[in-house]
């Protein structure tokens, strides 16, 4: 029986030597290293870094305001691309990534193709990454091969990140950063363009990349307070989705404590074990990702081994460890959206000192109410000193209450620095931010 043939354009192998695909924006660092991957396999893509206003009103035109705020602000910033005429749009295509899950991620896909055909330009494919087998029949596959370069590419990108807020607050030079950074992608792209990406070359980045940050000037002040976000994938980590709040936070004096990307790739794999001891799912899929688990783990612990040995940064927590963060609040088959790694993540940032942490969730994101703001009360029950504040991003958010809210945590937060540095009793009524 023949298939039903798809009502949408598809991305043909024709199409990889002269379309362009346009990728939007989250993580600057690694979707950049990512799209690198991509074009080393005849994939002309591009990272988008279109922003301000403009983006939101292409994604209120296209979007109905009671879809939530990521799937606004990724369709807005795609076809506001498409509309700009930069681009010749009978030679473009754009990519959108799918969870599978029960999460609106999934639905995106449906949103921008129809947010295409009502701005005239339905001819354009859509290409889903996913890791699902959601949409089959396009020619852009996920190799082995492709994955575990993607993998590198992540692992580099969160070291980036990583350095990078712990070395910004502190640094007498942020132009000799900048360069640092600037420098570290470059290479690191041009190196993943051509599969250089051997072991001991990796080791060797990392060593190199440690050195070129620890080399950065200092002003030798004394540590500030640092401030960890956790959230909605999309405004935890895109400045585009949380107004910038890294850039906020280091202007208000703090040292950002942001977990990396990896963790996230991380938890998708973890959940599949999870359904197979749940659910009992198909043991050879589960034996597969048993193997891919192993194998992201025995990397991530490479990287903290480095870190340890070369320099004096923070490493990343083992996920091994950080799985098990979320017992005593929430079950691992709690797993729409961020699910239980979002709680897991928050009692990660307090068992590594960090007791004040932003919640970042879009408005009406039932998952991470649940799973950050529905744990905040026992998360402080348990943890005396923490001071979380949850705040929602929406395109009829305010941005000054936003950071006055963040404001108050903040000088909260230093208030109980104070008097505990001073010996003083803490009074229940002043941990917790109003």
């Amino acid at each position: 029986m023949n298939k039903e043939k798809p009502s949408y354009p598809i991305f043909t192998e024709d199409m990889k030597k002269d379309y362009t695909i346009l990728v939007p924006t989250m993580i600057p660092l690694q979707i950049g290293l990512l799209t690198a991957v991509m074009r080393r396999y005849g994939y002309n893509t591009k990272m988008l870094e279109n922003s301000g206003s403009g983006v939101i009103e292409r994604g209120l035109k296209y979007v109905h305001n009671d879809i939530c705020y990521p799937a606004q602000l990724v369709i807005g910033q795609l076809m506001e691309a498409v509309e700009s005429g930069e681009y010749d749009t009978d030679k473009l295509a754009l990519l959108i990534t799918q969870t599978g899950g029960g999460c609106r991620a999934s639905n995106y896909i449906h949103l921008l193709r129809r947010a295409l055909a009502t701005a005239g330009y339905g001819h354009i494919p859509v290409i889903s990454l996913n890791f699902s087998s959601i949409e089959k029949g396009a020619a852009f596959k996920m190799t082995p091969s492709i994955l575990y370069q993607m993998m590198q590419a992540v692992l580099y990108g969160d070291l980036l990140m990583s350095l990078k807020n712990q070395t910004r607050p502190y640094t007498r030079d942020v132009d000799q950063l900048d360069a640092v950074i600037e420098k570290w992608m470059e290479k690191l792209e041009a190196e993943l363009l051509h599969g250089k990406i051997s072991r001991r070359r990796v080791r060797q980045n990392y060593r190199c990349i440690l050195r070129d940050f620890s080399a950065i000037p200092r002003t030798g002040e004394a540590r500030r307070l640092r401030v960890g976000i956790v959230g909605e994938i999309f405004v935890k980590f895109s400045p585009l989705g949380n107004n910038n709040l890294e850039e906020f936070l280091v202007k208000e004096g703090a040292e950002v404590v942001l977990p990396g990307f990896f963790d996230f790739c991380f938890y998708c794999v973890y959940n599949s074990l999870v359904d197979r001891r749940l659910y009992g799912t198909n043991a050879l899929v589960a034996a597969v990702y048993r193997i891919v688990y192993r194998l992201m783990l025995s990397r991530q612990k490479e990287i903290i081994r480095i870190m340890k040995k070369e320099s004096d940064y923070m490493p990343p927590t083992p996920f091994d460890h950080t799985a098990t963060l979320s017992d005593g609040f929430l079950d691992n088959g709690m797993k729409m959206g961020e699910g239980w790694l979002l709680t897991a993540e928050m009692v990660e940032l307090i068992e590594s000192g960090v007791e004040s942490i932003v919640c970042a969730q879009p408005f009406g994101c039932l998952p991470n109410h649940i799973a950050g703001k529905g744990m905040m009360k026992p998360m402080k029950e348990k943890y005396k000193n923490v001071n979380i504040v949850a705040i929602d991003y929406d395109s009829g958010a305010s941005r000054i209450n936003q950071e006055n809210r963040i404001k108050l945590m903040l000088a909260n937060a230093r208030d109980v620095a104070g008097q505990k540095e001073k010996g003083a009793t803490i009074p229940e009524k002043e941990k917790t931010p109003v």
